[in-house]
């Protein structure tokens, strides 16, 4: 037999036995342009540090654009599901995507490490959900370090102001909740657009209410916005933000208009501040050395810290899916999705993840900080 039809049949059978197996495939969508391109450019750029081989296996990750758009994120996805058959999915940034691009990551049955803020895409759990990982810290439990601190500073009355989209209403119910339970009152209730250049009326009728402390649900730039009217119509409450806007470009973008910015987020924003005995500042002070080693000085950021944590979750995950199934199968992707649901204690750069079976967030609260904006940086309070 010539010595080429003997390589290509032998390279056949190691095939067919499992021991050649095929390239493991990451779709990932990023809002790397448009109003929230803050939040995706260091999600998109985390990219680059994620390892390509895991389990001795080679990765491809496929990185799309979805312009800010909840429409471009479904097409991306129906691409990066029909045509580059992915074995996982990373993103997208902005919750009305994640929503979006639910029933196509559950029909096709591919894993989905969503990177967004709101707990609607993870609960309540059924069917769909039961496909999606989360590695932002859900709303409930920054909305508890909230509500806890305007407790303990003496705040009675509340202003929310939020985005008249998922993600702003997701943040009312979860904190209107609490806020009932603790005894607050809140005496406005206003909504603003992504692309809004103007919220003077929300920002008015939410003073003319007088409450003592105001709570903005929104992300990146866009938050900045009402914070920034607030002080230019001489409010002088606390304002509090979620972590949405956790981010040295909020700063950046606000300046003196967001001095002073009350939150609760991830630990990475001020890892340098953590104890020595804290697991997770080891890890987020190294992929801030990465990603600051790349990109620059200053230029690290939480939004690219959850991207970092999934690439951490399938660092983990995948070598147990290796063990029953190969990339590009049906059964690889199920393999996958049980062996994420199964992971305990994975330590991240945003906290430490746990998931279950109802869980698939998975953090607690070594995953929060409350912190402020005090000399044009964010610090523990």
């Amino acid at each position: 037999m010539p010595k080429f039809p003997r390589i290509a049949l032998l390279a056949g059978l190691l095939s067919l036995a499992g021991v050649v197996h095929a390239e493991i495939k990451i779709g990932v969508i990023a809002s790397s342009t448009g109003p929230t391109a803050v939040v995706g450019i260091p999600q998109k750029n985390t990219i680059a540090l994620l390892p390509t081989e895991i389990g001795g296996q080679k990765v491809e990750y496929i990185v799309l654009d979805d312009a800010s758009d909840p429409t471009n994120a479904v097409t991306g996805v129906k691409k990066l599901l029909g045509e580059h058959k992915v074995d996982a999915l990373i993103g997208p940034t902005t919750t009305p995507a994640a929503l979006a691009m639910l029933d196509f990551v559950a029909e096709s049955k591919t894993p989905l490490l969503t990177t967004v803020g709101s707990s609607a895409i993870v609960l309540p759990m059924d069917d769909k959900k039961k496909w999606v990982f989360k590695t932002t810290q859900n709303d409930d439990l920054i909305s508890e370090a909230v509500v806890a601190h305007m407790l303990a500073n003496g705040v009675k009355t509340v202003g929310f102001i939020g985005f008249n989209d998922p993600y702003g209403e997701n943040w009312f119910k979860v904190f209107a909740g609490q806020a009932e339970k603790a005894g607050l009152q809140i005496v406005a209730n206003e909504r603003y657009g992504r692309t809004d250049q103007s919220v003077t009326g929300q920002v008015l009728k939410t003073i003319a209410a007088k409450p003592d402390a105001v709570f903005i649900a929104a992300t990146g730039g866009p938050a900045v916005l009402p914070q920034a009217g607030l002080q230019d119509k001489g409010y002088k409450g606390r304002i509090y933000q979620t972590h949405g806007v956790a981010t040295n470009d909020f700063i950046r973008l606000g300046g003196k208009a967001v001095e002073g910015t009350l939150m609760a987020g991830g630990p990475m924003l001020v890892a340098d501040d953590l104890p020595a005995s804290n697991p997770i500042k080891a890890v987020a002070q190294g992929y801030i050395k990465a990603y600051e080693g790349k990109y620059g000085a200053g230029t690290m950021s939480t939004f690219g810290a959850n991207t970092f944590d999934a690439g951490l979750l399938l660092q983990k995950t995948i070598p147990e899916a290796l063990k029953k199934a190969r990339p590009g199968t049906p059964e690889f992707r199920q393999a996958l999705r049980d062996a994420l649901e199964r992971a305990k204690e994975v330590v991240g750069a945003q906290g430490v993840f746990s998931m279950t079976a109802q869980n698939h967030n998975g953090m607690d609260q070594r995953a929060r900080v409350m912190m402020t904006v005090k000399g044009g940086r964010w610090v523990p309070l």
